[in-house]
């Protein structure tokens, strides 16, 4: 899951420079928006499942625990009890979906 952890960190940090930008910021934040959110397209074209609607099913279990730690780390607002149960149900769901055995 790595990949995707890398993935949910660039297009977090892609989104958020856009979310800066629109809320007053230069307009050079658009800069790293854009390679960011260039490397998370890249970085979630190399994961591991052979169908992309299931890569990306799973990405966002990983998409929202990421959330979670760039609020904490970033924005300084610790995640409480329903945070983390709904970032462990996410990541339990994308566990489901990468690594269940298919018939």
């Amino acid at each position: 899951m790595p990949v995707y952890a890398l993935a949910a960190a660039l297009e977090i940090a892609g989104c958020f420079a856009v979310w800066s930008w629109w809320r007053g910021a230069s307009a050079l934040w658009l800069i790293p928006a854009a390679l960011a959110l260039t490397g998370f397209a890249w970085a979630l074209a190399l994961t591991p499942p052979t169908h992309a609607g299931r890569s990306f099913a799973a990405y966002g279990g990983v998409y929202i625990a990421t959330s979670l730690v760039w609020m904490w780390v970033v924005e300084g607002a610790r995640p409480d009890w329903a945070d983390l149960l709904g970032a462990g149900l996410a990541l339990a769901g994308a566990a489901v979906i990468l690594w269940m055995p298919r018939g």
